[in-house]
């Protein structure tokens, strides 16, 4: 008998991988993955490693255990100061500038007359960076020729960006002139699409305007919610354009990641101690992140 060849049928749709689909494949993987290694994850570990080292850039890199983690924070006085700034940074974002962008948001929705000038020039400062953003608070709280003392009048003007008492606050109300404005534009596009039938059911129910607003549609901008917070916490803990244009970060000013700046490339030139505050600053972000991915992971796991 002749000998029959069966072939196996393969599943439907099934489809063999190509040698050039599996260099495509490997080229569009690959240098995505190169890339992130090269310029995150690299310089995070090389971060990490060196925190427990002394080195000044130039000569040789000598190791010191927990030595600079102990001088950070026993012996180094501006720590403390900057993690309560950041801290009051995260707490006055997300206790003023949020709710009063949500607020502006709500109002625009409404339908407000030159609802679309308010929208627009709100959102603007948005598109400036937080340098620039720094640059204008000079020009309106400078002491001598600053818009505000010229208007204030009197013959004391007040150092509103010199005084360590008045600094940070006038700092933190230009940061949420640009955060406010960031909020209200996710907020806006989340209100837009809160289905108009839920709002009815709920007035034929006999529910209040405040009513079907936090028991409607406020959870259902829950996606916008998170999204919101973790720009807040991100906005919070990268704060340093708007810092160091102001003065360099000091006299009050002090924030973790200007800290890390003038320990790393600064004159005093210590990579070891700057990278310990790095990896403090990393270990602080890592917590929020963490504890958002559980509290999504959860929710999938509920749907």
């Amino acid at each position: 008998m002749p000998h029959i060849r069966v072939r196996r049928a393969g599943r439907p749709g099934a489809r063999r991988h190509t040698r050039r689909d599996l260099v495509v494949l490997c080229v569009l993987l690959g240098l995505p993955i190169l890339l992130d290694l090269a310029l995150i994850w690299g310089p995070t570990l090389a971060s990490v490693g060196l925190s427990f080292t002394t080195w000044d850039g130039i000569g040789e890199i000598h190791w010191a255990g927990i030595d600079n983690y102990d001088h950070l924070f026993s012996g180094y006085p501006q720590f403390w100061p900057a993690v309560r700034h950041n801290l009051l940074w995260l707490l006055f974002l997300g206790a003023i500038a949020t709710p009063f962008g949500l607020l502006l948001a709500v109002l625009i929705d409404r339908g407000v007359r030159f609802s679309r000038f308010y929208q627009s020039t709100l959102y603007m400062p948005v598109v400036l960076s937080l340098a620039v953003v720094g640059f204008i608070a000079q020009l309106m709280l400078s002491r001598d020729q600053g818009a505000l003392n010229a208007v204030i009048g009197g013959r004391n003007p007040t150092d509103w960006l010199g005084d360590p008492d008045l600094n940070i606050w006038m700092v933190l109300l230009a940061a949420c002139w640009r955060h406010t404005g960031y909020v209200m534009i996710l907020y806006l596009a989340g209100l837009k699409s809160v289905d108009a039938g839920l709002k009815e059911a709920a007035a034929i129910d006999g529910a209040s305007e405040r009513q079907t607003f936090f028991r409607i549609v406020l959870p259902t901008l829950r996606p916008v919610n998170v999204i919101v917070g973790v720009i807040t916490v991100i906005e919070s803990l990268r704060a340093f354009d708007i810092v160091y244009a102001v003065n360099k970060g000091r006299n009050g000013l002090e924030l973790l990641s200007v800290l890390v700046t003038d320990n790393i490339i600064g004159e005093a030139s210590r990579i070891g101690f700057g990278s310990a505050i790095a990896v403090v600053l990393l270990l602080v972000s890592m917590g929020f992140i963490v504890t958002y991915l559980v509290q999504e992971l959860r929710g999938e796991q509920k749907r």
